[in-house]
């Protein structure tokens, strides 16, 4: 879609470029903000010539994810088998041509804080902290799971930049268990559940169907009952019902547990 109240495009080469003036906003992959109009919009600043590396390993073990890294560079990452399946399961939820996963950028996908998020969900999962630049010079780190506090909000004020995304050694070594499901073949998520275990136990993952991702702890399938009663709120567009949303939840969620623990 043309942006026809947009007259500025900046390319960031360095953080002094960051800074916003009035009207301005981050431009990345911009497969969603192409998508519709944005009423207001007079400027972008380009991410993508500030030349972050994709991906890359850490010398704690872990993984580093640039948050202009597309997609498809996601799925192409030699990831432990446990990791690389869960990785493709997040990437083809996202029902995106070949061309969009080319361009569409992890940051971007959690920046817009949708629910139906896939690569907030994956995120989360893999218990992935945010590393956020501020507009002072400074940095933050915060949990991509308390990031994304509701649709299309999250903790980042004007200003603020997603940098990259840390994965640390120890979701690497952990077992995965995913499902899904939406109203039709190819529409939007209603519910997601990934299940994990690690040497802490089985830690669940609910996206799609709850405003935010949540993350809940449980022993055993029978405490899963339990697990889900403790959500109070669930997310209502056309995509799902809450009350049918939470009775999928439910099942998937027994469903990724018991295979996880199986």
């Amino acid at each position: 879609m043309d942006l026809t109240t947009v007259t500025g495009h900046r390319r960031a080469t360095g953080r002094a470029d960051l800074a916003l003036t009035p009207g301005e906003t981050y431009l990345a992959g911009g497969t969603w903000l192409f998508s519709e109009p944005q009423p207001g919009l007079t400027g972008l600043v380009d991410l993508g010539s500030l030349g972050w590396a994709p991906l890359e390993e850490l010398s704690s073990g872990g993984v580093r994810i640039g948050a202009t890294c597309t997609i498809a560079q996601l799925h192409a990452w030699p990831w432990p088998s446990a990791v690389a399946d869960l990785v493709g399961q997040c990437a083809d939820s996202l029902l995106m041509s070949f061309k969009v996963q080319h361009a569409a950028t992890v940051g971007g996908n959690v920046c817009l804080a949708l629910p139906a998020g896939a690569m907030i969900a994956l995120l989360t999962a893999l218990d992935a902290e945010a590393v956020i630049w501020t507009p002072d010079g400074g940095e933050r780190r915060e949990p991509v799971a308390t990031l994304v506090r509701d649709p299309g909000l999250t903790s980042l004020t004007r200003g603020e930049v997603l940098r990259a995304l840390e994965v640390a050694p120890a979701a690497l070594a952990a077992s995965y268990a995913f499902a899904r499901i939406a109203l039709t073949p190819y529409g939007r998520t209603s519910a997601m559940v990934i299940a994990r275990r690690d040497a802490r136990g089985a830690t669940l993952t609910i996206a799609g169907s709850t405003p935010r991702p949540l993350v809940l702890e449980v022993a055993s399938e029978a405490e899963v009952g339990a697990a889900i009663d403790t959500i109070h709120e669930w997310y209502a567009d056309p995509h799902g019902a809450p009350d049918w949303r939470a009775a999928m939840t439910r099942r998937l969620a027994v469903e990724t547990v018991c295979r996880v623990l199986s």
